[in-house]
């Protein structure tokens, strides 16, 4: 096996699932090009917004791509590239493209709501209100983890071996491109929504901007601390939270796009150029470094073969932004096939290193670094110089994490309001601590003091229990999912053998976390996912702290997630019968 066959065999299998499985799930259920979608029937200027095809799949894959999908196949590559390839394309044709697809076509059908309503409507009030309480959670945690890796990728000081502290060029090109585009986005916004000009005049204008920004930011890279980057970047989310979506969200996810596509075809194209080795093992063993296959090879890689995530970007708010119902399939469906394949060239990425230790030795210490490091040399067979390669890399990847960031933030904030939102009640009588409560304004102050906190921690300190956290809500979405066409009399088969394997996957690794932060605390040893790490005077009560934070989130998680699923489960189990008696009350 080698870099180029692996790359064609992905290739062949995610453009067959598109065209053969997708379609057939898109006739399956029923698409009606002619029916008025909810961003029509609802639009607002804020959240349900009408646009083009092109604009919502730049915003659905680059929300959803984020730095998962690249981070999480090279550190599951431990076990081997035979099981962390077939995961990635079983997983993201049979789980996750299923998923995003059908949590886009629940809420499209269901007037652009979101999973909780969706449950709320198919499964009960007190399920509703524990998934929400449960995304809350999660996104408090996507967000402080996604904010800290923001700021580390922005950080312009680097503390050499030495004690002393130098400038660092590469984040501080990173950092002041992906400033520029944030202006660029805002301009671009308002261009889009009142210049009614022609889409292809559209995409020049915005490859146009994409192009200066990159030029603009190698010439001129700002160098700023990453405390300072922690307090500008959850500014930036709080303005980001509550703009209209078409004035900042839209575009900026737009630009993002096509730097994102350009990045996955010019890796596709150097990876055929370079023809780099498979150095990895085929298969490392069931137990590798004191972890075992399952359940942390389906935990390890998320996005790009199953994310619990995209199903709230999916309902959340691509589906508020849907034009034809006929744009769910190449949306959703597609979209998470496009991070299937980042993801496969990640794993020839970290594959091309003969070890970690050759790539630590090329100063690649992280999972991006590795990643940047490995598409960089490929992209010399193009005549690119590394450097230059190496910075653009580190870009995309750091616009992949952006992106996600203020998405994820949107979400947190409206299961939040929606926490406390009751249809039953006029506005009018709505009483005071409601209508604090489900103001955009306090949820997204809430949502992300919280999650400030929590990133002032460190993202690795909440990193192990993001993957455990993000697939069973990934069985939630196809829980709710599974009940909403069964009670719409459509095929929902497809979902039960995902959601069944999630449930298992999650309900065990969340128990051996929280049995692994237990013995920790309780001993004075650390349980990293990576491994044990003994904590001495030296490490500070921080790292403690993490530890019991992670401890109380996982045990509110797994409690959260077994109630709705044993409530989603009686539903479904129901009979015919009695399903349609109580959906007729």
């Amino acid at each position: 096996m080698n870099g180029p066959l692996m790359m064609l065999i992905a290739i062949v299998v995610l453009l067959a699932a598109y065209l053969f499985y997708g379609r057939y799930l898109a006739k399956t259920w029923g698409i009606d090009p002619k029916a008025k979608t909810p961003a029509y029937e609802f639009e607002d200027g804020v959240d349900y917004v009408p646009a083009d095809t092109n604009v919502v799949f730049g915003h659905q894959f680059a929300s959803i791509a984020g730095a998962a999908p690249i981070t999480g196949p090279i550190q599951a590559a431990v076990f081997g590239w035979l099981p962390v390839l077939l995961w990635i394309l079983l997983g993201g044709v049979f789980f996750g493209a299923v998923q995003d697809f059908a949590a886009m076509y629940a809420s499209v059908k269901n007037k652009g709501r979101t999973i909780g309503y969706i449950i709320e409507s198919y499964i009960g009030k007190t399920g509703k209100k524990l998934f929400l309480l449960f995304c809350w959670l999660f996104c408090i945690l996507v967000v402080a983890a996604f904010a800290d890796i923001v700021a580390g990728t922005f950080n312009g000081f680097q503390t050499m071996a030495n004690g002393s502290v130098v400038e660092n060029s590469t984040n501080g090109s990173v950092a002041s491109t992906s400033m520029i585009f944030i202006i660029e986005a805002v301009a671009l916004g308002f261009l889009l929504r009142y210049g009614k000009l022609p889409k292809w005049l559209n995409t020049t204008i915005a490859l146009l901007l994409l192009v200066g920004a990159i030029v603009i930011g190698l010439l001129a890279p700002i160098y700023i601390s990453q405390s300072v980057w922690h307090i500008l970047i959850f500014v930036y989310v709080l303005i980001a939270s509550v703009a209209p979506i078409w004035a900042l969200l839209q575009p900026r996810d737009y630009l993002n796009s096509y730097l994102l596509i350009a990045m996955i075809i010019a890796a596709v194209v150097s990876i055929f150029g370079a023809q780099p080795a498979v150095n990895l093992p085929q298969f490392s063993g069931f137990i590798v470094n004191g972890q075992s296959l399952f359940p942390f090879l389906f935990v390890t890689i998320a996005c790009g073969a199953v994310s619990g995530f995209h199903s709230l970007v999916s309902s959340g708010t691509a589906s508020k932004q849907i034009k034809n119902e006929t744009s769910m399939l190449p949306v959703s469906f597609g979209a998470m096939l496009m991070e299937s394949l980042l993801a496969v060239i990640a794993l020839i990425a970290v594959a091309s290193f003969t070890s970690t230790s050759e790539a630590t030795a090329l100063g690649y210490a992280t999972p991006t670094q590795i990643f940047a490091g490995g598409i960089s040399s490929f992209l010399q067979t193009l005549g690119l110089p590394q450097s230059i390669g190496y910075t653009l890399i580190n870009l995309a990847v750091s616009a992949f994490a952006l992106t996600s960031l203020d998405s994820v933030a949107r979400v947190g904030r409206l299961s939040f309001q929606e926490l406390f939102l009751d249809e039953s009640i006029a506005d009018d009588h709505i009483g005071p601590v409601r209508k604090l409560l489900t103001n955009k304004y306090f949820a997204t102050v809430l949502t992300l003091f919280l999650a400030y906190l929590l990133a002032k921690a460190g993202y690795d300190s909440i990193w192990p229990l993001f993957g455990s956290s993000n697939q069973l809500l990934s069985a939630l979405a196809f829980l709710a999912c599974a009940v909403f066409l069964k009670r719409t009399k459509r095929k929902s088969f497809m979902l039960w053998i995902p959601m069944f394997a999630m449930v298992a996957v999650t309900f065990t690794a969340l128990a051996i976390t929280i049995g692994k932060l237990i013995y920790g605390i309780a001993s004075g040893v650390y349980p990293w996912l990576s491994g044990m790490t003994t904590i001495v005077d030296g490490v500070s009560a921080l790292t403690a702290w993490g530890a019991g934070l992670q401890l109380i989130f996982a045990i509110l998680i797994l409690g959260l997630g077994i109630v709705v699923v044993i409530q989603g489960i009686r539903k479904l189990l129901e009979p015919s019968a009695t399903v349609c008696q109580a959906k007729a009350s």
